[in-house]
């Protein structure tokens, strides 16, 4: 609680989010509640109802916050560099912000915020001369990456010996060797992983440079979906 005599910023919800942002990248996100963040505020629990209705009403807010991090839309560049640096900064962002991932792939529908980011990730994509029935598939496509992270089937399973029993090395390498020879071909990079499993910023950007490499040279070659075709010959 603020002192007496002590300025305190007037309490709005703006302040409310940054505080929360600043509490999960601290404590992590089971440390969020309502009645450590009015701590953290110095105010009583009550006050913060006047800025968010409840606790997933702040959660949402809290990723919009971080979403709206992610840099704008450069000027100049072709739509390829474009979605290429946004990506990457969105990459940055969920590395300060490791935590906001989990809460987005919990949300029920998207915020209003992840809604425009979304649109204007779209609209890079059209305004270098994407046809829309190519877009919605590389969106589809690209998924949780236009955000920053990839979402790993299997997190938690083991990628290196070391994780890894002597007697439970012995089976994976008799058992599954395919696996045990790729996932020992390369060692990943703990300080650059956004949650779990093998998202680290080499694969990341592994990832997004041969996706985008494939859009661009469907794009040269002018390509459609066999649904698109039906579509269009049903209309003649």
């Amino acid at each position: 609680m603020a002192k007496d005599g002590e300025r305190r910023d007037p309490l709005n919800r703006a302040r409310v989010l940054r505080a929360a942002v600043a509490l999960a990248d601290e404590s992590g996100l089971e440390a969020i509640s309502m009645r450590k963040l009015a701590q953290a505020l110095g105010v009583v629990p009550m006050a913060l109802y006047k800025h968010v209705a409840n606790k997933d009403e702040l959660l949402d807010g809290m990723v919009d916050a971080v979403v709206s991090e992610v840099e704008p839309p450069q000027e100049g560049l072709d739509w390829k560099a474009a979605v290429r640096r946004r990506t990457l900064s969105a990459r940055a962002v969920m590395l300060r912000h490791p935590w906001a991932r989990r809460i987005m792939e919990a949300q029920a529908a998207p915020t209003h915020v992840i809604l425009a980011y979304t649109d204007s990730m779209i609209r890079t994509f059209l305004a270098g001369g994407l046809s829309a029935d190519l877009v919605h598939h590389v969106m589809h496509a690209l998924g949780s990456r236009i955000f920053g992270f990839t979402q790993e089937l299997h997190e938690t399973a083991p990628t290196a010996p070391s994780d890894l029993s002597p007697e439970q090395v012995q089976y994976m390498m008799a058992t599954f060797p395919g696996i045990v020879a790729v996932a020992t071909a390369r060692p990943h990079d703990p300080t650059s992983v956004v949650g779990s499993g093998c998202d680290d910023q080499f694969e990341f950007e592994f990832g997004i440079d041969l996706m985008l490499d494939g859009v661009e040279r469907l794009h040269r070659n002018d390509w459609r979906s066999a649904d698109h075709d039906r579509e269009a010959a049903s209309v003649l």
